[in-house]
């Protein structure tokens, strides 16, 4: 029997070919979008799930509070072996420090540079997280100074084909260092991605207070795990470390907490620097789930809209002793069909679409992925779900109709009983449309808003090249003489970190004027010399500009750390001394600068103290004359391979800089861009269906209503007057909740944007236009018909 029904369902498609085309268009979009979004979330939920004891693996993290809360996923040098020392609560523990240098191989005089693929590692790293070495042992020795283990693909950069094991690579030109293990390459669905990882013993030699055991500070690229011994309570655990704070940090008790965060909980908490929030991976798997459901309501309005046309045939298979279970069998099986041919091209639609999705989201999905058991899994149930969800509807109302009123005439749309439901499926359409629509403005307008706006500083033609070692202040002081003798460079300055990059801020005790107690305190650190105010084109509103020396006993700072302060004017401040870090920082307040923006516009402007110290400058910045940029850079590069022969030129342009710090919000766009562009072609495809149905229906009352004189006009505005009506109540439901979700979104900002009132205008017009549109050819086709041969169909 099954065969038989296939043997139909085929004949039925082949006569209906346009509209098993629109059919399966519309659902093939549909899947495609959702293989893209589960092959996303998919790989987003497989993070650090292959460690062995991956639930007993914790990372230490700490807690600031300063009124707004800061987080770290650091500690301080000094936590790991304190801990260790102190308590039994972990198997294992491990420190691990990011790095990023230059790599030499002196035998073939290969350089190049490695960026975020550096780690300094603690043996006990290895006995903490699974990654082997490429015999599949769990044999790794980096216990001894200037030894290293390196990845599969970075040995065949280093080494090309010859054997790795004991061969050397210099260090950022100091050490030399051996290799002793080649590790397989780290998942992708891992954490931790580096390429190179070098004995901690090692790292003294490179940064002396990440290498120490130090307590006065933390830093981002430094992180300490654990594995913990089984069942072990993390409250107990957390409130035991809160003496640590008390016993090396006894002036920041109330500021400093120690918390543990699970291994499962890294990948997806944006506090602090997840890979992806959870929030966006619900945001996807709505927005699939949606397109997804505007493709069958496009399938169903259609389907049900065929039922008028094919009342006839339901009438005679009735008569001839056809069952309603064998009608309706027969329409599943049409729409199973088409669901799996739609299934098939909405794969086939996803893999072409994957290297755009993957540069989007810098990922590195592949079509194998598609082999693996939860996706085969996921697609038999959207093929058996979607199959049910469109199939159904339209086989039982089709198998319901009364065979003597089918056979007698052809049945009108309410008489088919899909009339009302097609009204309620289409205004859901149109309501999904408008919020993405909605939600791609608000998107936009908001990184508009952030890139756009007066920062507070000039970061337009500044070239940001970083400094290879610490330098001292006369040799300093000749490098921006020689690079400043071009015409092009109009300004230079050396410092540790540009405005817009939130690096460097303390949470820390300060001392200010004659208080006689340390007040808890949040500061922003900019390490800069004298020439920071001009590059940058920061204001200076009271004071002077410090003076440039070796040593820091003249600060600047901005307008919020007055009001911070409480002082009733900025000349107040001057002069007044300012203690930090319990004296590490001991100088005079001799200038106050205009407020600007030191990070994105998440996070409000925080209290901000310029200095000198020129044995911390990281950093150049070079203003340049943008008509010559190229000659400017070459200039640069020049006197920097003069200065510095055995290192890489490397550079990058602050206002590129500014642009990353949306990066997530720009990523977020084009995905609402793509989908709300998906979503309406594949609503048109059904509108577009639904009109020529529409248009035969009404055949006999438009050739009518055009003997009696009406005119094209009236005619159109009879055939389009319904989607008006529906776009104007999906209108009515979108934006309420528009206003409500993108509110929501905008309250993560703590500058942000209006939702004026023109962008519900803007989204709900331009569906209108494109509905109007979509509709008008038909319409005006019937609008124009010879009303003779309308008559003539009846």
């Amino acid at each position: 029997m099954f065969k038989n029904y296939l043997k139909i369902a085929w004949r039925s498609l082949r006569k209906r070919k346009g509209f098993a085309a629109m059919n399966t268009l519309g659902l093939a979009l549909g899947f495609g979008t959702a293989v893209l979004v589960f092959l996303f979330v998919n790989h987003h939920l497989q993070f650090d799930t292959f460690h062995h004891n991956s639930d007993r693996i914790y990372r230490f993290v700490t807690e600031e509070h300063h009124g707004t809360v800061y987080y770290s996923a650091s500690v301080p040098p000094g936590f790991a072996n304190a801990f260790k020392e102190d308590y039994d609560y972990a198997e294992k523990l491990a420190k691990i420090a990011d790095w990023n240098d230059i790599i030499s191989i002196e035998e073939t005089n290969l350089k190049i540079k490695v960026d975020e693929g550096i780690a300094f590692a603690e043996p006990d790293f290895f006995e903490i997280f699974n990654f082997p070495l490429v015999d599949g042992s769990n044999d790794i020795d980096i216990s001894n100074p200037n030894t290293a283990v390196v990845t599969e693909s970075m040995a065949r950069k280093l080494f090309g084909s010859q054997n790795p094991i004991n061969k050397t690579f210099v260090l950022g030109n100091k050490e030399t260092i051996t290799v002793t293990g080649i590790l397989k390459d780290l998942p992708r669905t891992s954490l931790i991605q580096r390429d190179i990882f070098i004995s901690f013993e090692t790292f003294k030699k490179y940064h002396d207070f990440l290498g120490s055991e130090s307590w006065g500070g933390i830093s981002s690229g430094f992180q300490c795990f654990g594995l913990l011994r089984p069942d072990q309570d993390i409250a107990q655990i957390e409130e035991v470390l809160s003496g640590y704070v008390t016993k090396f940090l006894p002036e920041a008790k109330n500021v400093h907490h120690y918390k543990l965060q699970s291994l499962a909980d890294i990948h997806f908490n944006s506090k602090y620097g997840g890979g992806v929030d959870v929030k966006v991976l619900w945001i996807f798997s709505l927005i699939g789930f949606f397109i997804l459901i505007v493709a069958s309501i496009n399938f169903i309005n259609i389907s049900t809209a065929q039922s008028v046309t094919r009342s006839k045939e339901v009438g005679v298979r009735k008569v001839l002793g056809g069952f309603k279970w064998q009608l309706f069998g027969q329409f599943m099986t049409e729409t199973f069909m088409i669901t799996c041919f739609a299934l098939v091209l909405g794969i086939l639609l996803s893999i072409a679409s994957l290297p755009y999705f993957n540069t989007l989201f810098d990922l590195q999905l592949s079509s194998s992925d598609l082999l693996q058991w939860p996706f085969l899994a996921f697609g038999l149930l959207i093929l058996g779900g979607i199959t049910l969800l469109a199939g159904s509807y339209p086989g039982i109302l089709l198998a319901r109709i009364t065979p003597i009123l089918a056979l007698k005439r052809k049945l009108n749309q309410k008489d088919s009983g899909g009339y009302l439901t097609r009204k309620v499926l289409v205004t859901t359409q149109f309501a999904i449309s408008i919020l993405l629509i909605i939600g791609a403005i608000v998107i936009s307008k908001q990184i508009k808003f952030a890139i756009n706006s007066d920062l507070g500083f000039d970061k337009s033609a500044v070239v940001m090249v970083r400094m290879p070692e610490k330098l001292e202040s006369i040799k300093l002081k000749s490098i921006k003489e020689r690079i400043a003798s071009f015409s092009g460079v109009e300004k230079i300055t050396a410092c540790f970190a540009s405005p817009g990059a939130a690096v460097n801020r303390w949470g820390t005790n300060l001392r200010y004027n004659i208080n006689p107690e340390d007040e808890e305190f949040s500061i922003q650190a900019k390490i800069a010399d004298k020439d920071y105010l001009s590059t940058f084109d920061l204001q200076l509103l009271a004071g002077r500009n410090f003076y440039e020396k070796d040593s820091v006993d003249e600060v600047l700072v901005n307008e919020t750390f007055a009001k911070r302060i409480g002082a009733s004017s900025l000349d107040e401040l001057l002069g007044k001394p300012l203690t930090l870090a319990g004296g590490y920082i001991k100088a005079n307040i001799v200038g106050v600068i205009a407020d600007f923006h030191d990070g994105d516009f998440h996070e409000n402007i925080n209290p901000i103290f310029i200095a000198p110290e020129p044995g911390n400058y990281s950093e150049l910045a070079i203003k340049i004359n943008m008509p010559h940029a190229k000659e400017s850079l070459q200039h640069i590069e020049n006197e920097w391979t003069t200065l510095f022969p055995n290192h890489i030129f490397d550079y990058d342009f602050l206002d590129d800089r500014v642009a990353e710090l949306y990066e997530t919000e720009q990523r977020f766009l084009s995905l609402i861009k793509v989908f709300s562009g998906m979503a309406i072609f594949i609503g048109s495809l059904g509108i577009y269906g639904l009109i020529l149905f529409f248009v035969v229906q009404k055949t006999k009352e438009i050739g009518i209503r055009k003997v009696l004189g009406s005119s094209v006009l009236g005619i159109l505005w009879l055939i389009t007057q319904d989607f008006l009506k529906l776009i104007l109540i999906a209108g009515i439901i979108a934006s309420p909740l528009a206003w409500y979700f993108m509110g929501n979104w905008l309250e993560n900002f703590a500058y942000r944007t209006e939702i004026s009132w023109w962008v519900y205008g803007m989204a709900n017009g331009s569906l209108l236009l494109i509905t109007l549109f979509t509709v008008s050819y038909q319409a005006l086709k019937a609008a124009r018909a010879n009303p003779v041969k309308s008559l003539r169909t009846e």
